[in-house]
C-alpha cells in the first residue's frame, strides 16, 4: 500500500489500511501491554481510525505512523481506567536479532546487561527509544506518536540513549557482587 488514496472509497481506503498496518500495530500494542489486553485496545484504536479516517494521512508511512499515536493514546486511556499497568514498559524478551558479539557467553551478558539497564530506564526513555528501535519509526513519524515536534522527539531520544548507556556502563558486575556478598556477612 503506497497510497491510501488509491482505492476508490472510503470502506476501500480503510479495508487496505488496516490490512497493512493492523500486524504492525498490533505488535506495537503487545509490546507495551498484555496479550489479552492488546486486541482489545487495537480494535479500539481502529474504530477511532475509522471516525477520523478523513484526517488520515494519504502516505502509507505517515498513516501507519498516526494510527500508532491513535494506538497509544487509546492505550494510555485504558491503563488509567483501569490502574493495571505502568505505560509502555517494553519486553525485550520478544526482541529477535543477531548479537552483537561473537560469543554465545558475550551475547548473553550483553542481553543482560541491555535488560537490566532498560529496566532502570524512566518511562519516558524506554518510549522514545522503542518508537524508534522496535517500531522503526522516524523522527517525525515518532513525533506524531507522542504529540511532539521532530526536534522535541530527537531531543528526547538523544537523552534516552545517553540514559541507557550510562546505564549499561555503570552496571555493577553481577559476579563480582556475588564474591563479595560472603565477605560482607563473615564480618562480625
Amino acid at each position: 500500500m503506497d497510497d491510501l488514496s488509491a482505492p476508490a472509497d472510503r470502506a476501500d481506503s480503510f479495508r487496505a489500511m488496516y490490512t497493512a498496518v493492523y500486524p504492525d500495530v498490533l505488535r506495537f500494542v503487545q509490546r507495551r501491554t498484555g496479550a489479552a489486553l492488546a486486541e482489545d485496545v487495537v480494535s479500539d484504536a481502529f474504530l477511532v481510525v475509522w471516525r477520523r479516517f478523513a484526517e488520515a494521512p494519504r502516505n502509507h508511512d505517515d498513516a501507519r505512523a498516526w494510527t500508532f499515536g491513535i494506538a497509544r493514546n487509546v492505550m494510555l486511556n485504558a491503563e488509567r481506567g483501569e490502574q493495571r499497568r505502568q505505560a509502555l514498559g517494553v519486553r525485550l524478551s520478544d526482541i529477535g536479532g543477531e548479537p552483537y558479539s561473537s560469543s554465545h557467553e558475550d551475547a548473553v551478558m550483553t542481553r543482560v546487561d541491555l535488560s537490566r539497564a532498560w529496566h532502570l530506564l524512566s518511562a519516558v526513555h524506554q518510549e522514545a527509544l522503542g518508537l524508534s528501535v522496535f517500531e522503526d519509526l522516524s523522527a517525525p513519524q515518532a513525533a506524531v506518536v507522542l504529540g511532539i515536534s521532530p526536534v522535541a522527539y530527537r531531543l528526547r531520544l538523544s537523552r534516552a540513549r545517553r540514559a541507557l548507556r550510562l546505564l549499561i556502563d555503570h552496571l555493577p558486575d553481577p559476579s563480582s557482587r556475588s564474591a563479595a556478598a560472603p565477605e560482607r556477612t563473615a564480618t562480625p
